[in-house]
C-alpha cells in the first residue's frame, strides 16, 4: 500500500507509519503541480540573468563569487560532493527512510525550484529500500543538516554507498540493480537537497515516538509498583486532578484507576494501615508522568509543523521572487529535542525511585530485601536496581541541553547554530536507557505482587504480569538477570503490549 504524501497535511500517525514500516511513499499530484510551477519560476529568473544565491553564486562565505551559466550543473554536483563530510556510524535505515520522506514533503511545497524528477527518484529509492549510508555525526543544525543531507543526495547522483537487499553497496550498483537512473543535478537542485532540517526532524520524531510509547507504558509499570508496595489509591481520585486541570495528569490518574480497579491487594489495606502518605514516586506519578505527556504532545505539534515545512534556501515565493532567508535553522527542533530529553529523563528518574522503594525492606511494607526468596543467601534484584540507577544517571547527563551550545561555523558566516541533529540523536540512546529502567521496574513490581499472595492484583494487571512472565520467569532462585532486563526492555520499547488495553481503558493519544 502506498502512503500519499500531502505537504501541509501530513500527520504524526502517518509519519510514525513511515518510520516503523516499509510503506511505499508518493507525493500527491497537487504537490507535483506546485513543484513544476516553482521550477518554472526559477528557470525564468535564470533566463533573465538574475543573481540568485546558490544558483549562480558560491555558497556561504563564497556567496559573492558569480558562477558562469555553463558551470551551474557542476556547481551543484561539487556542492554535494564537498559537503559529504559526515563522520561516524551509519544512521539507522528506518530513520533515513523517514528523512527521505520528509525531504519529499519539504520539496513538495513548491518553494524550492527543483524538478519533479528529483523527488520521484527519492520516492522510488525509499519505496524500494535503497537507503543511503549517512554517517550519524557532522551536522550543527543550521544552514540545514548539510552533511547528512549531502550523503543522502550523493546516492541520487550515483555516488557514495547505500543499503539495499540486506547489503551495503555502491549507490550506482544499487540503482542499476533496481533499474533506476542517477540524476544529473541542475541549477539549485543540490542546494535544495542539502538545505533543510530533515535529518534533525527525522531523529527527533523517532525519539518522540519511542518516548511516547515508553511514557504510556510507564503508567502500567507504575500501577504494578503501586500494588506491589500496597500503596494507597486515594491520590488518584479524579477530583484531585481535575482541580489542577492539566490534561496529561488527568489522563494519567484515570489510567492508573482503570488498571488498579478490582485489586484485592488495594482493598486489603484500606483500613488499619499505619502509613499516612506514600512517597512521591507513587503518590505524584500522575503529576510527573502527566506533565511529561503534555510536553511530548507539545513536541509532537512542533515536529508536525516542521515535517510539513519548506526549509531550504533561497525560496521561490508566491509572487515569483526568489529570496534568501533562514528556514534551514533548526532551532524549533533543537528546543523540543532538549525538552524531550528532559521528559525522558524524568520518567526514568521517578521509575527508578519506585524500583529502589520495592527492593528496600524499610520502605516496601513487608516485602523481603531485594525481593529475594531467601535474603542473605540470595541477593535477588539487588544489582538489577543498581543497573536501573546507572541508566537513570546516564540519562540525567544526556538530558543537559544541546541547543545552548552554539558555535560559529563557515568562516563566521553561520555564526549561530542550533545543534539540533545530535540533540535529537541522543534521544535514541536515552529511550533505550529508559526502556531498561522500565524493564527493571516491570520485573521488580511483578515479583512484588507475586510475593503478596494469596492477595491478588486486578485482572488487568494480572494479564500484564502474564505478559512479563512470558519474557522473564518469576525469581525463585538467583540467576543471571541481564537476559531478563534485555527482553523486558525490548518488550516495552518495541511493542505496545504494556501500553494498550482495549475496551475499558481510555486510550491516551499523542496527536490530540
Amino acid at each position: 500500500m502506498t502512503l500519499l504524501l500531502k505537504p501541509q497535511a501530513i500527520k504524526l500517525t502517518e509519519l510514525e507509519k513511515i518510520l516503523r514500516s516499509r510503506t511505499e511513499i508518493r507525493l500527491s499530484d497537487d504537490a507535483y503541480r506546485d513543484v513544476e510551477a516553482g521550477a518554472s519560476t526559477l528557470q525564468e529568473c535564470i533566463g533573465r540573468g538574475d543573481t540568485i544565491y546558490g544558483v549562480n553564486t558560491g555558497f556561504g562565505k563564497l556567496a559573492s563569487v558569480r558562477i558562469d551559466d555553463a558551470n551551474l550543473a557542476a556547481l551543484q554536483k561539487n556542492l554535494v560532493r564537498s559537503h559529504s563530510a559526515g563522520y561516524g556510524a551509519p544512521l539507522p535505515e528506518h530513520i533515513v527512510r523517514l528523512m527521505m520522506a520528509l525531504k519529499c514533503l519539504s520539496l513538495g511545497r513548491g518553494a524550492s525550484g527543483i524538478r519533479p524528477v528529483v523527488i520521484r527518484l527519492i520516492e522510488r529509492m525509499a519505496s524500494l529500500g535503497i537507503i543511503p549510508v549517512i554517517p550519524e555525526k557532522g551536522s550543527v543544525g543550521a544552514s540545514g543538516d548539510l552533511a547528512p543531507l549531502a550523503h543522502m543526495s550523493a546516492a541520487l547522483i550515483g555516488e557514495g554507498d547505500v543499503f539495499f537487499e540486506n547489503a551495503r553497496m555502491p549507490a550506482m550498483a544499487a540503482l542499476q540493480k533496481a533499474g533506476l537512473e542517477p540524476i544529473e543535478l541542475q541549477a539549485k537542485e543540490g542546494l535544495a537537497l542539502l538545505n533543510g532540517t530533515q535529518a534533525s526532524t527525522a531523529l527527533a520524531l523517532a525519539g518522540l515516538f519511542d518516548a511516547w510509547r515508553l511514557a504510556i507504558t510507564s503508567l502500567t509499570t507504575t500501577a504494578l509498583s503501586i500494588d506491589a508496595a500496597m500503596a494507597s489509591g486515594a491520590p488518584f481520585r479524579e477530583e484531585i486532578h481535575t482541580l489542577r486541570g492539566h490534561a496529561g495528569q488527568i489522563e494519567s490518574a484515570q489510567r492508573l484507576r482503570s488498571l488498579l480497579e478490582g485489586s484485592v491487594i488495594r482493598e486489603s489495606h484500606r483500613t488499619d494501615d499505619e502509613r499516612v502518605q506514600d512517597p512521591y514516586c507513587l503518590r505524584c506519578a500522575p503529576q510527573v508522568i502527566g506533565a511529561c505527556i503534555d510536553q511530548l504532545r507539545h513536541i509532537g505539534r512542533t515536529l508536525e509543523i516542521e515535517a510539513n515545512a519548506a526549509t531550504d534556501n533561497p525560496l521561490v515565493l508566491s509572487n515569483g521572487s526568489i529570496v534568501s532567508g533562514g528556514n534551514f535553522h533548526a532551532e524549533p527542533v533543537a528546543l523540543v529535542a532538549d525538552l524531550a530529553a528532559i521528559a525522558i529523563s524524568e520518567i526514568g528518574c521517578i521509575s527508578q525511585r519506585r524500583v529502589a522503594l520495592l527492593v528496600d525492606p524499610a520502605l516496601s511494607f513487608g516485602l523481603p530485601a531485594f525481593l529475594a526468596p531467601d535474603p542473605g543467601l540470595k541477593s535477588g534484584l539487588m544489582i538489577a536496581e543498581v543497573t536501573s540507577a546507572a541508566l537513570m544517571s546516564e540519562n540525567k547527563s544526556l538530558a543537559n541541553p544541546r541547543s545552548v551550545d552554539s558555535t560559529p561555523t563557515s568562516a563566521n558566516q553561520e555564526d549561530h547554530v542550533s545543534m539540533a541533529c545530535h540533540g535529537a540523536r541522543r534521544l535514541l540512546e536515552m529511550n533505550k536507557n529508559l526502556a531498561g529502567i522500565l524493564g527493571v521496574e516491570a520485573m521488580s513490581a511483578a515479583q512484588g505482587i507475586e510475593l503478596r499472595e494469596p492477595l491478588t492484583t486486578s485482572a488487568r494487571l494480572a494479564d500484564v504480569i502474564k505478559t512479563i512472565r512470558a519474557e522473564s520467569p518469576s525469581l525463585t532462585d538467583d540467576r543471571i538477570v541481564s537476559v531478563d532486563i534485555e527482553k523486558l526492555s525490548d518488550l516495552v520499547l518495541n511493542t505496545d503490549d504494556l501500553a494498550n488495553f482495549g475496551d475499558g481503558v481510555a486510550p491516551i493519544e499523542l496527536g490530540q
